[in-house]
């Protein structure tokens, strides 16, 4: 790629990747968040799948008085995540997949919902002490959050291989292809400490080179890296490099299948307050969204379908 090239990506990179990532403060969703998440690279309208979610009468039933009353529920959310849960081009407009979960959800239950930006570290504190009503921010349901939280889960997040267009090196994670290529990975997460050493380990068993991992900061660094060919693909998490696919399709290209852990799976779950009277009731009104086409048409339209699951589970 020639440098004019390169620094006509960086810059379209920069406007899709990166000014979507500024700090603001909270804000709610609305008929802002349908134009907006559109120019972001979502697909179909949300306010016509919103419009065909009514509120589910059991669901309704079971919320308490007070919320009833108050007709106002509260969703903490760190939005800095495209594609699940991030500003608009206008800085202050929560959007995707996560607010749009959260939304309809309060369809189902006849409420308003507040989405928060709040920092991550901030937010299972803020939930635990009542603060916020509930999370939708792809949280994995670990033992250490049950012990303050109640969880429903809502979806499979997933880890994923995006590389070049057209896939030039033949990579998979469904065979030994990657190993011997350089694969970044972002510091700290899971792909890094976990799951590339598991696949160099089953590369050196297979009597392959081990995958060469080059560990980054951040994924919009990653992509640029492979666009510049210093890497061959990146592994992340599969809704940020699902997000950077639909934004840059003429040069990258998400690999299916998904990564398949040896053990657990990749079900990530709302949070709410330990024992809250609100689980019930928004347990309810989740499997009522899986059970309806609005559930799946919210995860197609940010790129995410393949992680849709059929059952909502409550746990705590």
């Amino acid at each position: 790629m020639s440098r004019k090239s390169m620094n006509k990506w960086k810059m379209s990179a920069a406007a899709g990747l990166g000014s979507l990532l500024m700090v603001a403060t909270s804000a709610c969703g609305g008929s802002e968040a349908a134009k907006s998440d559109e120019a972001s690279g979502a697909k179909g309208s949300f306010e016509e799948i919103a419009a065909a979610v009514e509120p589910d009468a059991d669901a309704v039933e079971l919320l308490p008085a007070d919320i009833k009353e108050a007709g106002v529920i509260t969703m903490a959310a760190d939005l800095h995540y495209p594609p699940t849960s991030f500003l608009a081009q206008d800085n202050k407009t929560p959007i995707g997949y996560n607010v749009d979960i959260a939304t309809l959800l309060g369809k189902k239950l006849g409420l308003d919902v507040e989405v928060k930006n709040v920092t991550w570290d901030n937010v299972i504190p803020g939930i635990a002490s009542g603060r916020y009503d509930f999370t939708a921010t792809n949280m994995t349901p670990t033992p250490e959050r049950l012990e303050v939280l109640d969880m429903i889960t809502y979806w499979a997040a997933g880890s994923s291989l995006i590389v070049q267009k057209g896939n030039p090196l033949e990579l998979s994670l469904a065979d030994e292809s990657i190993c011997g290529k350089k694969i970044a990975v972002m510091t700290g997460s899971s792909q890094q400490q976990d799951y590339l050493p598991l696949i160099s380990e089953d590369c050196e068993a297979a009597g392959q080179e081990p995958v060469e991992g080059v560990v980054l900061g951040n994924v919009e660094g990653a992509l640029t890296q492979m666009v510049a060919k210093r890497v061959d693909g990146v592994f992340s998490d599969t809704s940020q490099l699902a997000w950077a696919a639909k934004q840059q399709p003429q040069a990258f290209e998400l690999l299916s299948p998904q990564y398949q852990k040896e053990e657990g799976d990749d079900i990530v779950a709302l949070g709410l307050q330990k024992d809250s009277p609100l689980t019930p009731a928004l347990h309810a009104a989740m499997q009522s969204l899986m059970d309806s086409p609005a559930y799946q048409a919210t995860l197609d339209r940010w790129g995410l379908g393949a992680g849709a699951i059929t059952k909502s589970e409550s746990l705590g």
